[in-house]
């Protein structure tokens, strides 16, 4: 059996078993084969599971470290990982099926530093919703109602451009929506939200069924894709002065932020965001972390005041 037959099996097998997502079933092909390019860069052409031992994954670890795309950029640390984790679930994927090949428990992941998460303090979103002009044109209604949105939510950007009129219940201010994996959540909106919401989609006249579209005039009322809402934020923040780079995630990242400083437990966040994993949402925490520095300073030694 050819090794490119294995790893369709595979991805047929994380696709039905497993419920992964397109986008991920296409990383994993494009991790895997690049794996078989690198086999065959070591000599190994007609690669084979039983191929593969320790020297060759050190080594593939060394060549990805290594690699530089056209344009002479390396891989991340994080990057690399991934190629890594699809290359595990590969060979576990082929224990399940008695193909003789190297245990997937013998490859390490090194640890990676922790993720930095970066959000919009209070002040800076206050800015960025002013930024926006408060009149009854149709752009800065919907403008407002995404930033608003975003916020009140925490979705992610793919999730608010599938957005259709259909499935938003503005009387009681939640919908559900399909994440990562297909996998369904409800969210709530803000009154605020609700109510700016409310506005862009009665100043409507078309018949599109997306809740975000563009009204450009050469448009035809298409709807928006991840980049056009990325430069719509962009250009607000621009406009409010705000230095840093601000995009839709960065608006989920202080929707969770604003969650913890004020109170919310994690478990409750990690639903709220549709995290699969409490690892991914503990992200976070390090960021209200500042707030034991409050408690400090208000509490300790307060006998000796």
């Amino acid at each position: 059996m050819r090794f490119k037959n294995y790893i369709n099996d595979f991805l047929d097998y994380m696709e039905i078993e497993k419920n992964r997502s397109q986008r991920t079933l296409n990383n994993y092909h494009h991790y895997l084969m690049r794996f078989l390019e690198f086999a065959k860069r070591a000599g190994k052409q007609n690669l084979s599971p039983a191929q593969i031992d320790l020297p060759l994954v050190r080594k593939y670890r060394q060549w990805l470290n290594r690699y530089k795309d056209a344009s002479g950029k390396s891989l991340k640390l994080v990057t690399q990982n991934y190629h890594i984790i699809a290359l595990r679930a590969f060979l576990k994927f082929l224990a399940r099926n008695d193909v003789k090949s190297l245990p997937a428990e013998k490859i390490e992941l090194p640890k990676t530093p922790p993720r930095s998460v970066d959000f919009l303090e209070i002040y800076e979103l206050d800015r960025l919703f002013e930024a926006v002009p408060k009149d009854n044109k149709l752009q800065h209604l919907r403008d407002y109602a995404i930033l608003q949105t975003l916020f009140s939510t925490g979705l992610r950007v793919s999730e608010l451009t599938a957005l259709k009129k259909e499935k938003i219940n503005l009387q009681r201010g939640e919908f559900m929506v399909r994440g990562k994996g297909d996998k369904p959540r409800i969210v709530f909106m803000s009154d605020e939200a609700k109510t700016t919401l409310r506005r862009y989609l009665e100043k409507r006249k078309d018949n599109n069924e997306y809740v975000f579209i563009s009204h450009g005039i050469n448009s035809n009322a298409k709807f928006l894709t991840p980049r056009s809402v990325q430069r719509i934020i962009q250009k607000y923040a621009t406009k409010a002065g705000i230095v840093k780079k601000v995009t839709p995630h960065t608006l989920r990242h202080s929707y969770a932020t604003d969650l913890l400083i004020n109170g919310a437990d994690i478990r409750s966040v990690q639903a709220l965001l549709g995290h699969s994993s409490i690892t991914t949402t503990q992200v976070y925490t390090h960021i209200t972390n500042r707030q034991l520095k409050d408690v400090h300073r208000a509490f300790h030694s307060r006998r000796r005041r």
